[in-house]
């Protein structure tokens, strides 16, 4: 810990305004990575200062509520699964409430000629789901934080390393002994500027990985109840006509609010799917009742600039997930990889966010013991 952690205003900023000029660590990205990243360097004594662009925490954990209020749905993360300790173990410290998947009943196969019932549900595998939505995980990380830690509306735009990073951002900058990049690396070398610049092979392995979401339409489909529950449905479907190619339930507990959501993978520039084509194909699917849903809402992550760098949907090597080249920090050490798709385990998942998390605390912790243990030798 510098002296830093001493010295750091503890306002709150909101605009991007600085509160303090000098922190052990900077964090880009307030998602679930960023934000645990920055809990566990608080934690053992470190200042930090989370730079985000965006006017919310969470990044790809996105749970607006439906138009009615009756609920909060996603629209990026929604499960985690068992096995996986790290979200298993942050639900359960900071008490969020979560709900199994529902997966009972029959799933259906969408062909030509319409919607053929598959007795029980290869589809879905038991998982869990955040009562109050994912995005209220990285809400409660961030709450906890001390109050000024997290700076929304500050887009970083250039990183310069020499004796220490300095981070450059409309309102100023910030000064730090290292900087943990929590975007996904894609995003990363096209938005901001490396000074000196990235090894090359490092820029060029960031800037063709896949963004986990980022060339997926999700769109939810809100209804007054679970119709297809009474059915016998599970709510899964499988598709190789669309637009919708894989469907799963998203109702609440106790099946409220009731909801539908699918992926709709996109390979190029095209449209995302209208409300009348959501439409059309579940009543192919679930027939008539499905025909006058509550909300349909539609969200195209290839339109999200703080998510998906232009060109996403071409983005296709994802053997670069967990890549070696990620998991070691760079820029005379200083420089972190922390989004999902740098991790070994579980890229994708929030588990593997909060794993990469974990690499890049544990290689600063590192640093910093044999840079107290050189100075101490030459005492």
């Amino acid at each position: 810990m510098t002296e830093a952690a001493e010295n750091s205003d503890p306002a709150r900023t909101q605009d991007g305004s600085s509160a303090t000029d000098r922190v052990d660590v900077a964090v880009i990205g307030a998602g679930i990575s960023g934000l645990a990243a920055a809990r566990a360097l608080i934690a053992r004594g470190n200042s930090v200062a989370v730079l985000e662009s965006r006017d919310r925490v969470g990044g790809r954990l996105r749970s607006p509520e439906l138009g009615d209020g009756t609920g909060r749905v996603d629209l990026g993360a929604t499960w985690f699964w068992p096995g996986e300790p790290r979200v298993t173990a942050l639900v359960e410290e900071l008490d969020i409430a979560v709900h199994r998947q529902y997966i009972d009943g029959d799933a259906i196969y969408h062909q030509p000629t319409g919607g053929q019932r598959i007795q029980g549900n290869p589809i879905d595998v038991p998982s869990f789901r955040f009562v109050d939505g994912a995005e209220s995980l990285t809400e409660a990380v961030a709450a906890a934080l001390p109050a000024g830690t997290v700076r929304l509306n500050t887009a970083v735009t250039r990183v310069e390393v020499a004796d220490r990073a300095t981070v450059h951002f409309p309102a100023g900058t910030i000064t730090a002994d290292h900087v943990v990049v929590a975007l996904p690396p894609a995003l990363a070398v096209e938005r901001i500027t490396f000074d000196p610049p990235l090894p090359e092979r490092v820029a060029g392995l960031a800037a063709v990985t896949p963004v986990w979401m980022g060339s997926t339409v999700k769109v939810v489909v809100h209804f007054a109840k679970p119709f297809w529950r009474d059915h016998g449905l599970a709510g899964s479907a499988i598709s190789h006509i669309g637009p919708m190619r894989e469907i799963h339930d998203m109702s609440g507990p106790g099946g409220q609010p009731a909801a539908i959501f699918g992926f709709v993978p996109q390979s190029g520039p095209g449209p995302a799917p209208s409300e009348d084509e959501i439409r059309h194909q579940l009543v192919e699917l679930y027939g008539p009742e499905a025909a006058d849903p509550v909300e349909i809402i539609i969200a195209d992550w290839r339109d999200e600039p703080d998510t998906s760098p232009p060109g996403v949907e071409r983005l296709q090597a994802y053997q670069a997930f967990g890549h070696d080249l990620f998991q070691s920090p760079t820029l005379d050490g200083r420089l972190h990889w922390t989004s999902t798709e740098t991790a070994r385990v579980a890229p994708g998942h929030i588990e593997g966010a909060l794993a990469a998390a974990e690499r890049a605390v544990h290689a600063i912790a590192s640093a910093e013991t044999a840079t107290t243990t050189l100075k101490g030798a030459n005492r």
